[in-house]
C-alpha cells in the first residue's frame, strides 16, 4: 500500500460523476438518511467490479464487446430514466411526498444500480488496481482485497459528505420554488449527460 494509491483514489473519487450526483440530488431534496442511504448504495454498487477485476472475468467482458454494450445500454437507459424522473418532478411535486414515495431501500438499490450498470468501471479497476502491486508482494489477492476495500470506504466517507454539504444548503433550494425547479433541472440534465457520455462510449 503506498501514498500514492491513496491519492489518486482521492482523486479518482472526488470527481464528480453519477454516484455523487445522485447522492446530493437525495442530500437536498430528502434530506440527510436518504443523502447517506444513497452514498451506501453507490457505494456497493462498484464492489462487483472490484470482485470481478480481482478474479480477472473482467478481461473477459471487456474482450466481449456484446457483453460490454449490453451493460453500456442499460446503465445508459436508466440514467435517461433518472433524468426524466427527476425532470417530471422538478417544480410540481412537495417534498414531503417525494420522501413517501421512494423508500429507503429503493434510494439504496438506485444508488446500487447506477454503479453495477457501468461497464467502465470494471475496466477502470482492471486497469487501476495492478497499477500499485509490486513484482516483490508476498500476498497480492490479499493487497488487491485490501487496496479495494481502502477504495470503498473513501468513497462511502467522500459521497457520504458530499451528501451531507448537500442537506447544508437543502434549506436554501427548498425554501425558494424557482431554485428548486431549476436545481432539479440542473440534476435532470446531468444524470442525461452521464447517459448519452456511457452511451456514446467504445
Amino acid at each position: 500500500m503506498t501514498i500514492e494509491f491513496l491519492i489518486t483514489s482521492l482523486i479518482v473519487i472526488l470527481i464528480p460523476g453519477t454516484g455523487v450526483i445522485y447522492t446530493v440530488s437525495h442530500g437536498l431534496f430528502r434530506g440527510k438518511l436518504a443523502s447517506i442511504v444513497a452514498a451506501v448504495g453507490c457505494t456497493f454498487g462498484i464492489l462487483p467490479h472490484i470482485a470481478t477485476s480481482i478474479i480477472g472475468i473482467t478481461a473477459v467482458v471487456q474482450i466481449n464487446i456484446q457483453t460490454f454494450q449490453i451493460f453500456k445500454l442499460a446503465g445508459s437507459a436508466y440514467l435517461f430514466y433518472l433524468a426524466w424522473e427527476m425532470w417530471r418532478e422538478s417544480g410540481n411535486v412537495a417534498i414531503k411526498q417525494i420522501e413517501k414515495q421512494k423508500g429507503i431501500g429503493r434510494i439504496c438499490l438506485g444508488g446500487f444500480l447506477i454503479n453495477i450498470l457501468n461497464p467502465k468501471l470494471s475496466v477502470f479497476f482492471l486497469a487501476f488496481l495492478p497499477q500499485f502491486m509490486t513484482t516483490n508482494s508476498a500476498a497480492p489477492f490479499a493487497l488487491m482485497i485490501s487496496m479495494s476495500a481502502i477504495f470503498m470506504i473513501l468513497t462511502l466517507l467522500i459521497f457520504t459528505i458530499y451528501g451531507l454539504m448537500a442537506v447544508k444548503l437543502s434549506s436554501y433550494v427548498v425554501s425558494s420554488p424557482r431554485v428548486t425547479k431549476w436545481t432539479q433541472r440542473t440534476l435532470a440534465g446531468s444524470f442525461a449527460a452521464f447517459g448519452l457520455k456511457l452511451t456514446l462510449t467504445n
